[in-house]
């Protein structure tokens, strides 16, 4: 058997399941195998039919959602035309990230590990399950399922295991080269250019939509600073509906983009051009040419938590005795505890690990920038407007990320943080944005009621959809929201109240420090039991909920059962079955983030 390319395709929202792929890439470099690592849809899906061994690494996203980077693919295999056996030729394994916290565990990879089986594929082992919830994070399954997965290869094929593998502390080629450039001037990064072509806005084409305003909506003395952000959107043709996402990329900060350079000796305003060592595009975000600036600012990911795979190249580079040992450490599968407690505990930035090992950051070269830091990943948000309310205008809700840990300095959240600090005072400023389908869905008709429950910035989505029904006029719209106090944190106080004059909503709050007792939004949902009963009963009313994943969702949903027991007279299995038909029939419907 002549021996093969591996392929391994990855599905990833927000780059984990790129980074298990890319260590599965180098895991086979250093073991000689001729390797390729591709998104699934910049694949040729038409092309598997040709394979021999592919693996596929797969995220789940929200509630059983492909990754956007593999629906394509997801359509075209799900396609009932394809044979049955038009996979026979193929050796495959697949490796999904998941977290049990979420009904809909592992979803992606479980359902790709059936179907690749019913159109004839050979599954080198079970599928893998991996899981954040675990003590040891997503590499307690990942460790022993790529041994595995390497001792079967190597059944399989023989002569790959005659070959001595590349030793560990030995660095691989880079994915790229970085040619410096004497004497180019890059052009100014104009980020508010508007491209000529007329294309709705993409991730590979996002729209620098201008922004308009940027407000504190809590009061100055409360712990958290929410920003309500106004963006124009004006020949941009963008669309949206009630319930849709928008997405942009963060920028660091300008003192961690300093110190970064300071740190690796690296000229900030240094121009260079990037060239591919194989067969690897180049990544089409960046500018060609293009400043080490801009490079680190807007593309590499220096204020993130690095994984295992940062330290075992970093370790590679290592000269110094003390710094190399503890990166390998870091680097092993006995030492992921000791990494836990040193880097994911604490919420330390790769920035601050290049600090803590200096001798090691002065001998990274350049070349090895984008191997070591992943790109920064774009961020979505719940589009808290409509186009029916506010033409040519898009707003969303940010709660800006800050929080404490043993270290010295507090955690900031990088796109809240960046966003936070964006002032249209001080001169134009532009964000390239693009939008999204979201996951909720609201009811066409004008009959159909809806029940919301949205505490906190949950409540984004639901002011979208509020505007947008009163436009329409659908007056029946019950809301349920909750935050710590009435006077520091109750967004869009004024506008609930002029819909609720008018006869378009039916609110309820719940303000949980406003006495002695905390009240929540699922004790108000059990006190309007009778009023939810008659809706979702008697007029198929549609159930949403958004918000923060932690505790809120099942509370809310275990008072929902319990409208259904008392109300309905049911038993708890009937209440259950109700719950779970309104679920499968998309008439009760979650959005929520951890």
């Amino acid at each position: 058997m002549s021996e093969p390319t591996l392929l391994v395709l990855y599905g990833s929202q927000t780059g984990t399941a790129q980074d298990t792929a890319q260590r599965i890439g180098r895991q086979a470099k250093r073991k000689w195998l001729q390797v390729q690592v591709l998104p699934l849809d910049n694949y040729n899906v038409a092309n598997l039919i040709s394979e021999s061994l592919v693996v596929f690494v797969c995220a789940t996203t929200g509630q059983g959602d492909a990754p956007d980077n593999m629906k394509n693919f997801w359509k075209f295999l799900f396609r009932k035309s394809l044979p049955a056996g038009s996979l026979s030729r193929l050796d495959c394994a697949v490796l999904g990230l998941g977290d049990s916290s979420y009904p809909k565990f592992n979803f992606v990879a479980k359902k790709l590990h059936k179907r690749l089986l019913q159109l004839g594929a050979s599954p080198l082992l079970p599928a893998g399950l991996a899981d954040d919830q675990h003590d040891l994070g997503a590499d307690a399954v990942i460790d022993p399922w790529l041994t595995s997965l390497w001792e079967k290869v190597f059944a399989l094929y023989p002569s790959l295991a005659a070959v001595n593998p590349l030793r560990e502390d030995e660095p691989l080629p880079p994915t790229y080269t970085f040619h410096f450039l004497d004497d180019v001037k890059e052009e100014a990064d104009d980020r508010c250019r508007i491209s000529t072509e007329q294309t709705v806005p993409s991730q590979s084409q996002p729209f620098p939509a201008k922004l308009v305003s940027n407000r504190r909506v809590t009061d100055t003395s409360h712990f958290q600073d929410v920003r309500h952000i106004e963006f124009d959107i004006s020949g941009s043709r963008i669309q949206f509906g009630a319930g849709d996402v928008v997405m942009m990329y963060p920028c660091n900060a300008p003192a961690d983009v300093q110190q970064f350079c300071q740190l690796l000796r690296l000229n900030p305003e240094a121009t260079f051009a990037l060239r591919a060592t194989d067969n690897t595009a180049v990544p089409a975000r960046l500018p060609q040419p293009c400043t080490v600036r801009h490079l680190v600012e807007t593309y590499l990911d220096i204020a993130a938590v690095p994984r295992r795979s940062f330290f075992e190249l970093l370790s590679t580079f290592a000269t110094n005795e003390l710094e190399q040992d503890k990166l390998k450490e870091f680097s092993s599968a006995e030492g992921q505890t000791d990494l836990h407690s040193y880097c994911n505990q604490p919420r330390r930035t790769a920035l601050e690990v290049l600090t803590d090992f200096p001798h090691t950051t002065t001998e990274i070269k350049a070349d090895y920038l984008l191997d070591l830091f992943p790109e920064i990943q774009p961020r979505s948000f719940s589009i808290a407007s409509s186009l029916k309310a506010h033409p040519n205008r898009l707003q969303i809700l940010v709660a800006v990320v800050r929080y404490k840990t043993k270290l010295y300095k507090p955690r900031r959240g990088l796109c809240s943080t960046w966003l936070a600090s964006l002032d249209p005072a001080q001169g134009e400023v532009c964000v390239p944005l693009w939008v999204k389908k979201g996951s909720l869905r609201f009811p066409t008709d004008t009959d159909t009621p809806v029940i919301m429950v949205g505490p906190g910035t949950g409540v984004a989505p639901f002011r979208s959809a509020l505007q947008e029904r009163r436009a329409e006029g659908k007056p029946e719209n019950v809301l349920f929201f909750g935050c710590r106090s009435e006077s520091k944190d109750f967004y869009f106080k004024s506008e609930w109240g002029t819909m609720m004059e008018e006869g378009h909503l039916k609110l309820f709050t719940a303000f949980s420090r406003d006495q002695e007792e905390k009240v929540y939004v699922q004790h108000r949902v059990t006190e309007n039991a009778e009023l939810l009963w008659d809706l979702i009963a008697n007029k198929h009313s549609c159930f949403y909920i958004a918000g923060n994943a932690k505790e809120m969702p099942a509370s809310v949903c275990d008072a929902l059962k319990d409208v259904f027991r008392q109300q309905g007279r049911m038993s708890t299995e009937d209440a259950e079955q109700m719950f779970a038909a309104m679920e499968k029939s998309g008439r009760l419907q979650s959005e929520t983030w951890s």
